[in-house]
């Protein structure tokens, strides 16, 4: 058996010159370098801007002023340290702090550099307590960090617990081992009879994969996808949209496609967070959602499954649409209910990064904005939609704030 060594100082990368590893220094001391020799094995060195490496080794654009620590302001969802419950019926737990490579556009590298802060400080038995005690909570995101990078022994713990309470019916996974080092997952048969063991029929283990390019797809790393799948867990893939690595619409067919043959579903498109260190990464919302609707032109029907959203504060932003003058965007997941579904309309911005550089534009009274709409039964136009309702009663819609008008910001 290989065995797969970790590197956490640039200056070991033995295929990069001494005054390249010279120059990066300055940036593994602020942001820190991590990565498997195997990850490293798959550049092609003799490429400056090959696509893996842009993933992670460092380069000197990181340094530039740009971004902020944490611009999904994540502690607004803590509700005790290491847990996270930002939507209803889904609670984070953030159990590791370790990852098996260092992503360059991580949007939660502040836990590697403010180690003091200890958001992945979980406590397990009042965590679990805390989801006991909310029934609306349906799935549970282990995550951090990596989740697989957490011993065998921990992992069984977390999932035992979240198996024993009824009214969670999914426990998510999240990890980039898949692509950064799937010899840990082939080769421990007791997490894979872990996997398997909790996989019931009424209950389900999903691992959210994150394969950015269709060059981490290697033989070995499909193996490891095939490992999960047998275990009965299901596979989904999320990945940013990287400027660089996938900003590029063949590049997106093929790990569409590439990840349909594995297993291991095309779930998110990410717009890349404007964190702290990521400007180098970062890719305008208005090209991101051409490059990824030309792609989907391309794939089949069950590639074309994936969302293209940003993970704000506020929620998950779906960018559902863009004209010659205006971005459609609607909310497909909101952290306040009374937003959940509701549908905006903005002048198109091709500098836009961000949902709030979009929501800058409420300062201009002549922008047009969709009032709140939701699921609604008025909209059914008087069809029944649940069995035993009386329909009779059902509104006519007149009035129902789902009409396009102008000057009324609404998105508050």
């Amino acid at each position: 058996m290989v065995k797969v060594k970790f590197l956490k100082d640039i200056r070991k990368v033995a295929q990069m010159p001494e005054d390249e590893q010279a120059r990066l220094l300055r940036v593994q001391d602020k942001y820190r370098f991590l990565a498997t020799d195997y990850y490293l094995g798959l550049i092609n060195w003799e490429d400056p801007y090959d696509p893996i490496r842009r993933i992670v080794v460092p380069t000197e654009e990181e340094t530039l002023s740009w971004g902020r620590r944490d611009p999904s302001n994540e502690a607004l969802s803590t509700v005790m340290p290491g847990v996270q419950h930002k939507y209803s019926d889904t609670a984070l737990f953030l159990a590791s702090e370790v990852c098996g490579g260092q992503c360059r556009f991580c949007f939660r590298k502040r836990l590697f550099v403010d180690k003091e802060k200890r958001e992945t400080a979980l406590n397990l038995p009042a965590a679990l307590q805390y989801v006991r005690r909310h029934p609306e909570i349906s799935n549970v995101l282990v995550t951090g960090g990596d989740a697989l990078m957490l011993s065998t022994r921990r992992l069984t713990e977390i999932i035992e617990g979240l198996s024993a309470i009824d009214h969670v019916r999914a426990i998510r996974l999240g990890s980039k081992l898949p692509a950064y080092f799937p010899q840990r997952i082939i080769n421990d048969r007791e997490l894979l009879n872990l996997l398997e063991r909790y996989n019931t029929g009424r209950q389900r283990i999903y691992v959210m994969s994150h394969f950015n390019h269709p060059r981490e797809l290697t033989d070995v790393a499909r193996a490891s996808i095939g490992a999960l799948l047998r275990t009965g867990a299901v596979v989904c893939n999320q990945t940013p949209i990287i400027q660089g690595v996938n900003d590029d619409v063949d590049v997106l067919v093929e790990l569409m496609n590439e990840l349909m043959a594995c297993g291991a579903v095309p779930y998110y498109f990410f717009q890349c967070r404007p964190t702290t260190g990521n400007f180098p990464y970062a890719v305008p919302i208005t090209r991101c959602y051409f490059l990824i609707e030309y792609a989907k032109y391309r794939v089949s029907g069950l590639a074309r499954r994936v969302r293209y959203v940003m993970s704000h504060e506020r929620g998950k932003i779906e960018v559902v649409g863009v004209t010659g003058k205006h971005i459609y965007v609607k909310y497909h997941r909101a952290r306040d209910a009374s937003r959940e579904g509701k549908f905006l309309v903005f002048y198109r911005d091709d500098e836009a990064f961000w949902y709030d550089d979009l929501l800058a534009q409420r300062r201009d009274k002549s922008m047009i904005v969709t009032s709140s709409w939701q699921p609604h039964e008025a909209d059914s136009g008087g069809v029944n939609l649940s069995r035993g309702h009386d329909s009779e009663n059902a509104s006519d819609g007149t009035g129902h704030p789902g009409i396009i008008s102008q000057n009324t910001p609404s998105d508050n």
